[in-house]
């Protein structure tokens, strides 16, 4: 079965079975959408022996894939109920580390409302257009173990 995104339902269940097909890699070492609104995501994965580093804490390639993805799953919703189809690539990426992830970690972004203004700019402007989105990874304690930036390039396809 090949998955189109404009055929999957934007709930957490449906996005993972969709995960599985779309980044496996992301899928095996525990990368999971835990909830995703109409301006935020949570994406939830858990520090395990599949997807640590040498100094027993969450591997930063993971971090960065459930950060990504935080932001990502915003924009795929956006894209898939446009009316012209979009183009969506990352651009640019920052990433800080501050504390060693172990437990349970969620990467959240909240910032999902300006992504529809953008895409329609890109629509009326013929354009590509950026987009600039946070994810903070915080562990069960509270504590924000990274921060990423994301930069994301929202273009009409030709």
């Amino acid at each position: 079965m090949q998955a189109n995104i404009r055929e999957v339902k934007f709930t957490s269940k449906a996005f993972n079975r969709f995960l599985l097909l779309k980044l496996p890699s992301a899928y095996i070492t525990g990368v999971r959408v835990r909830e995703i609104t109409n301006t935020s995501a949570t994406i939830r994965v858990k520090h395990s022996w599949i997807n640590q580093n040498p100094f027993q804490s969450l591997y930063f390639a993971v971090q960065a894939m459930a950060a990504e993805l935080a932001t990502g799953v915003l924009v795929l919703r956006e894209v898939s109920t446009a009316k012209h189809k979009i183009s969506m690539l990352v651009t640019k990426q920052t990433a800080e580390f501050t504390k060693k992830g172990r437990g349970v970690i969620h990467f959240k972004c909240d910032q999902g409302n300006g992504i529809k203004e953008a895409i329609e700019k890109a629509i009326e402007t013929g354009e590509g257009q950026t987009i600039v989105l946070q994810s903070k990874g915080i562990n069960e304690k509270g504590e924000q173990i990274s921060f990423f930036t994301f930069e994301w390039s929202l273009k009409v396809k030709k």
